[in-house]
């Protein structure tokens, strides 16, 4: 049990940090809702995080793998809630959008960087139980964040959650201060600056890597497809389930709820059962699961025939992320992994901007339930593409 001290404490620090996103994304919701009054406003706000992601996840990469993960992850919560606390005296919306931007570009190069952390610190052999842990209190932050945030909204006002949050922050990265320094011989590398030459060397490295390893790169580039699709037709939901299905407030909410318990569900089995469950069958039918979840919900009818679509994305999900993440950490040198996971995540967001505009757009267009159940066929697709790489005897050393 003691081998298992540091990684808890990690996953109080991811919780306590994602309760305080999801608090800190209502908030701001609100604050730009009740200045203008316009949808477009909230959009714009959404999709300041991919393009944030593409400005700093170029160069990124060749900073995490030469410095010191743990204290940059505190430096990234410390930067993230002074910016946090500050929005709330900003003089116009134009202010709070760049600052919105610039804490967006902190929490993109934080993602890559506890990656790296979490390896370093978690051993092999118990990685696919603790990823199966991370999305149980992810699952959990999305369930509590909601009910935190409107709690502080009837104690006082979206402000007060925006100041909430920034000491959630700094919590965070005390409990990271707590945990050991996995990169003791970085002294050599910390001293490199970050030019233009240095990363151009890194892009080669990432380039040499992916043409040697290329059924790893597969994997990937599958994982980040899902994630791509997923985000896209996850664009629809709530106006179909408002516009189309007619569904009330109090049942959307309730929807939500449903998903939260898929998530919450799938990551105890995965927990449990985390040394029975092969990785390569939590990929292959986990993406399928999922695309026939999304598959039941555009093509249901009303709330009652929405809800076990929704439960299902939820439950599949969970068995896809945590048999993707596991493969990623078991598979990528960990020497490099922050340089290709940043220079993977900016072609992934560049295609998240495309992809969902286009859906938008089409569903603008034409109607909202044929775009979706198109979407959730493309991810059907995509599941059995995963499936077919997953499965059969070449693969096996791989898993």
């Amino acid at each position: 049990m003691f081998r298992w001290k540091y990684p808890f404490i990690l996953l109080g620090g991811i919780g306590i940090s994602n309760v305080g996103a999801w608090v800190y994304l209502i908030a701001l919701n609100l604050i730009i809702l009740n200045k203008t009054g316009s949808p477009l406003a909230i959009a714009l706000l959404y999709i300041l995080h991919p393009i944030a992601t593409i400005s700093s996840n170029a160069w990124a990469g060749s900073l995490i793998d030469r410095v010191n993960t743990r204290r940059l992850m505190m430096e990234l919560d410390v930067f993230r809630a002074i910016c946090i606390a500050v929005i709330p005296f900003l003089p116009s919306l134009l202010y709070v959008y760049i600052l919105a931007f610039i804490i967006n570009m902190g929490s993109a190069i934080f993602q890559p960087t506890s990656m790296v952390y979490m390896t370093k610190l978690i051993p092999e052999t118990d990685r696919q139980q603790f990823n199966a842990l991370r999305s149980f209190i992810n699952s959990c932050g999305s369930l509590i964040g909601p009910a935190i945030a409107g709690m502080l909204f009837w104690m006082g006002t979206p402000y007060t959650a925006i100041h909430i949050n920034a000491v959630a922050l700094l919590f965070s990265a005390l409990i990271i201060k707590m945990l050991p320094n996995v990169d003791s011989r970085l002294k050599e590398t910390e001293r490199q600056r970050i030019t233009w030459q240095l990363i151009k060397n890194d892009f080669r490295v990432v380039f040499h890597f992916s043409r040697s390893n290329t059924y790893v790169v597969k994997i990937y580039l599958l994982f980040s497809g899902t994630t791509i699709i997923m985000t896209a037709i996850d664009s629809l939901e709530a106006a179909f389930a408002k516009g189309v299905l007619s569904i009330t407030d109090t049942n959307y909410g309730f929807l939500l709820s449903v998903f939260g318990g898929g998530i919450i569900i799938g990551s105890i089995i995965n927990s449990i059962y985390s040394k029975q469950l092969a990785v390569n069958l939590l990929i292959g039918i986990g993406t399928i699961f999922t695309s026939i979840g999304y598959i039941i919900f555009y093509s249901s009818s009303g709330f009652s025939s929405a809800t076990p679509g929704v439960f299902l994305i939820g439950l599949a999900v969970t068995f896809a992320n945590t048999g993707y993440m596991t493969f990623y950490q078991n598979h990528v040198p960990v020497g490099m992994m922050g340089r290709f996971e940043s220079l993977f995540s900016v072609m992934e967001a560049g295609f998240i901007i495309v992809v969902t505009v286009l859906i938008g757009m089409a569903a603008e267009l034409i109607s909202i339930r044929p775009v979706g159940l198109i979407g959730s066929f493309a991810f059907l697709i995509l599941g059995l593409l995963a499936w077919k790489a997953v499965t059969g005897e070449k693969r096996k050393e791989y898993f």
